[in-house]
């Protein structure tokens, strides 16, 4: 079966490919999680947050905002001792910056999924790429995400950043056109 070729054979990875990366996600939660964890992947592979993704919901309440928010800290030196979890600081407050600042666009919008989705007008941008080497490392449109974020509070949100989180909460379809996955996910 052909896959992206990025996927490598864990079977967690696969998974993860097959069954999350690139479907449409409309959950608040979910979304915020999905944004942290890619903030905790600067300077690192996705692999290595993936395979500490549950050790990061059980260290992050679950990424539950209306608990981070409260986080003091104690709490952040409890998440600095963490030896499941990446033990950057910067990164471990930022989750903390962005849950207060994901409760203002809440606040602002309704829902985070309005929010973030209206930057793709609601719907999925389907891209068509053949190789690797065509999907981008960034857009005009992750550009203008990250510029918003950033201006709303938001704190380990660059576009490169951005862009892995459209594709990873589906907002972009860079399933590979040959890749078991690219009709499913149109």
């Amino acid at each position: 079966m052909n896959r992206c070729g990025w996927v490598n054979q864990d079977p967690l990875y696969i998974d993860y490919h097959d069954l999350e990366w690139g479907v449409p996600v409309y959950d608040d939660r979910l979304l915020f999680e999905y944004l942290n964890l890619e903030g905790a992947q600067a300077g690192l592979s996705w692999y290595t947050i993936l395979k500490k993704r549950e050790n990061y919901r059980r260290a992050f309440d679950n990424f539950e905002i209306n608990k981070i928010v409260k986080y003091n800290e104690q709490k952040i030196e409890q998440l600095m001792n963490d030896k499941g979890i990446v033990r950057n600081q910067l990164k471990i407050r930022a989750v903390i910056t962005n849950a207060r600042a994901f409760q203002k666009v809440t606040e602002e919008f309704g829902s985070f999924q309005s929010y973030i989705w209206s930057f793709v007008d609601g719907q999925p941008v389907q891209n068509h790429f053949q190789d690797l080497s065509e999907v981008p490392a960034s857009t005009e449109i992750s550009d203008k995400l990250s510029k918003d974020l950033k201006k709303r509070g938001f704190k380990f949100v660059g576009s490169t950043i951005c862009y892995a989180f459209m594709q990873a909460v589906g907002m972009v379809n860079d399933h590979l056109t040959t890749c078991i996955c690219y009709k499913k996910s149109r």
